[in-house]
């Protein structure tokens, strides 16, 4: 999919474009023996520069789907282990994790992530989801509904 993947979906998001694009880059970067070892300073460089800077910690092997919208990315956490879909959005905040080293959560497409969400846990979250604010996910999510609280309860479905 290339690297701009997320451009046109963090549009008037220059934060949100430019931590994108670095991701995309490392990844690229991350997964080519060839690439790795001329371009082993740009990874020191993006762990310092997205986590320690910007305070965002999206490691280069999270599986994230095209259209990643990242709003006011500072605080964000997401596990190594996470799987994000397509044409999510992630508000800041937001920690995406596991339990003790276990499994993390399995995120499906179109799922709307509100300011300071907790998601925790082997999880998995369906398609067309919409997650309050301050919501604390630690049960999976049918597709197509509303949760908030803590812990997260389901308020509408679509």
């Amino acid at each position: 999919m290339g690297i701009f993947q997320d451009w046109s979906a963090n549009k008037n998001n220059i934060k949100g474009r430019l931590v994108m694009v670095l991701f995309r880059l490392a990844v690229v970067i991350r997964q080519s023996k060839v690439l790795l070892v001329p371009f082993f300073l740009y990874l020191v460089f993006y762990r310092f520069f997205v986590e320690w800077v910007l305070g965002i910690e999206i490691p280069w092997n999270v599986k994230i789907g095209s259209a990643l919208k990242l709003y006011h990315g500072q605080g964000t956490v997401i596990n190594p282990g996470t799987v994000i879909g397509d044409n999510c959005t992630i508000r800041q905040n937001t920690t995406i994790g596991n339990k003790n080293n276990g499994a993390s959560p399995v995120i499906g497409n179109y799922v709307d992530i509100g300011a300071n969400v907790c998601i925790i846990g082997e999880i998995e979250i369906g398609n067309n989801v919409v997650i309050g604010a301050g919501s604390v996910v630690v049960k999976n999510i049918p597709a197509n509904c509303v949760v908030v609280g803590n812990p997260a309860r389901m308020i509408k479905e679509n």
